[in-house]
């Protein structure tokens, strides 16, 4: 090769982030089963990445790796500034991010997996008792935060709004959800991509996908992927969304939008965003105080 950068396809993508992901070498089996690519695909892909001077006999190479660097995640924006109005009593005191679940605040849970796929620059937006959030400096010191003034006048698109510029090449997460799979949180990311769990019948959240991309979002569906909090953003919608939350949020009824809707709805069509799937046991959100019981016992008095 001429030592260019080439930009990979999905297939030598998947197959690149396999390798990287183990502390072995990989068979092609292997990589099969966990690309979910078949054989003679994965045979076909990994010769063309040798060919790249991507991989070699003993897995990824250096320039391998240096062909991962464009997808890698450069930071984590945490959404955390809401009321938590559903889980009352305990977040009369307490920001619901922030409320022991088993023993571990939900956020801690969220925090870790993005420190574990080598994600360190982290970013949380609050507002409801917001100083309280200073409690995780002592574990995490690396954490930034940012303040916003607007969440009990507006929806969580305000929380958006104040970490507009953050949001290339960057994880939007939900703050109050509990990760039982850190591996949720990926190092890379091919595009743009919201975590989703099939569910062949919904009562939440859910969006609907046209050529690969999602088209929809509403409230319950069938055949459809319920939508878990979590959204990844390319470093070119990541720009783009900067401005139209900005549209968005200035226009008639603005205030009052999701930040997400803003992608889905708001400006549908414009952005193409996968749908990462994931498992119903690999994260949960717990919504309100009866589901807190449910997940710890020790709330059940």
């Amino acid at each position: 090769m001429n030592g260019q950068a080439i930009q990979l396809n999905h297939k030598e993508f998947d197959i690149l982030v396999a390798m990287e992901q183990s502390d072995k070498p990989l068979s092609q089996r292997k990589l099969e089963e966990t690309t979910g690519h078949s054989l003679s695909t994965v045979s076909r892909v990994i010769k063309r990445l040798a060919e790249y001077g991507y991989v070699s006999g003993s897995g990824i190479t250096p320039k391998g790796l240096s062909a991962l660097e464009p997808y890698r995640v450069k930071r984590a924006v945490f959404i955390a500034a809401g009321f938590g109005s559903r889980l009352v009593p305990i977040t009369l005191n307490t920001p619901k991010p922030l409320v022991r679940v088993n023993g571990k605040r939900m956020i801690d849970t969220l925090i870790d997996a993005c420190l574990d796929a080598g994600i360190s620059e982290i970013y949380i937006v609050r507002g409801y008792l917001g100083e309280q959030f200073d409690q995780l400096l002592y574990k995490y010191p690396q954490i930034r935060f940012i303040e916003n003034p607007s969440y009990n006048e507006a929806n969580n698109i305000s929380s958006a709004m104040a970490a507009r510029y953050l949001l290339q090449n960057a994880y939007v997460l939900e703050a109050d959800l509990l990760v039982f799979n850190p591996k949720v949180i990926q190092r890379y990311n091919y595009c743009s991509n919201v975590l989703g769990i099939w569910k062949d019948r919904t009562d939440d959240w859910c969006v609907t996908l046209k050529d690969g991309y999602v088209d929809e979002e509403k409230i319950g569906g069938l055949n459809c992927h319920q939508m878990v909090g979590i959204f990844y953003l390319n470093s070119e919608d990541g720009a783009r969304l900067a401005e139209d939350i900005k549209t968005a949020y200035e226009a008639p009824g603005g205030k009052e939008m999701y930040w997400e809707t803003v992608l889905t709805q708001r400006f549908r069509g414009k952005y193409k965003i996968e749908v990462r799937p994931c498992k119903q046991e690999d994260i949960v959100e717990i919504d309100t105080f009866r589901e807190l019981k449910t997940v710890d016992k020790t709330y059940d008095v």
